[in-house]
């Protein structure tokens, strides 16, 4: 059984086909599926979705490319459905900053501020983080020790493979691997994999982005989680079973709703 932590079939790109989808996924041994909250005009569409399967829980959050739309009142709504497991997707992303420097410093201090209160939040509610990380390593680790997020953990969602993260699996936090370990280009994640402890390892998908080889090309889908599983087997030579079973306990660890799922 794989449970799938972070895909995204609220995103438009499932409108025509979810069912299909899930039913394709849960076919072929993925038992479990996480709908991070990225952003929240999607929100309406996970909820649908979680109160129609029993395999599916969504999370509440706002994405760093959307802080200027956060609002905690949102989250404050959401949070108590039975089926909301977590805050998040929440974290830095310096990918896309502006040229100018005051608006570049402006942008990551918004980005900060809303991340901030998302752990806060996350601390209140007592539902573990789903950290967002991308380039910005330095910046979201600070945050989140100094904010003491290991009073509820989480997942760091697509592994960036910075070993500067490597730390904070001793502050209650997973390591979500996903597709990205398949690409010819992952050089770094398949040297670092070795060195994430075995508990910390959850498998994601992201879908429909970060679409695993083969399927490179194509829309990702939670069934594209077995070859991920393959992958992580492969590098860590041990078997899929054992893979299987290794990250479906971490994921229920984390993740206390889906203990129900068997």
């Amino acid at each position: 059984m794989i449970l799938d932590t972070h895909c995204h079939l609220d995103n438009e790109k499932f409108y025509e086909d979810v069912h299909e989808v899930i039913q394709n996924a849960i076919s072929h041994g993925v038992k479990g599926f996480l709908i991070p909250g990225a952003d929240f005009k999607d929100l309406p569409q996970a909820v649908k979705l979680a109160e129609q399967y029993d395999e599916v829980y969504f999370s509440v959050g706002t994405h760093p490319y959307d802080a200027e739309e956060y609002d905690v009142k949102v989250l404050e709504e959401y949070i108590n459905h039975p089926k909301c497991i977590a805050v998040g997707e929440c974290g830095l992303d310096y990918f896309r900053l502006p040229e100018d420097e005051e608006e570049k410093k402006a942008y990551k201090e918004k980005q900060k501020e809303v991340f901030i209160s998302q752990i806060e939040f996350a601390k209140k509610v007592k539902k573990p983080l789903i950290v967002h990380i991308r380039e910005a390593s330095n910046d979201s680790r600070q945050i989140l020790e100094q904010y003491n997020a290991k009073e509820v953990g989480g997942v760091l969602h697509c592994y960036n493979a910075s070993e500067h993260l490597l730390p904070l699996a001793n502050h209650g936090f997973y390591f979500g691997i996903g597709g990205v370990l398949t690409f010819k280009n992952a050089k770094k994640l398949v040297e670092v994999l070795p060195k994430i402890p075995k508990q910390k390892l959850l498998i994601e998908t992201d879908a429909p982005y970060l679409t695993p080889h083969p399927h490179r090309g194509k829309r990702n889908e939670p069934y594209y989680t077995v070859f991920v599983a393959d992958k992580i087997a492969e590098l860590l030579d041990i078997s899929r079973d054992e893979i299987e079973e290794l990250t479906t306990t971490n994921a229920k660890k984390l993740f206390k709703e889906f203990s129900s799922i068997s």
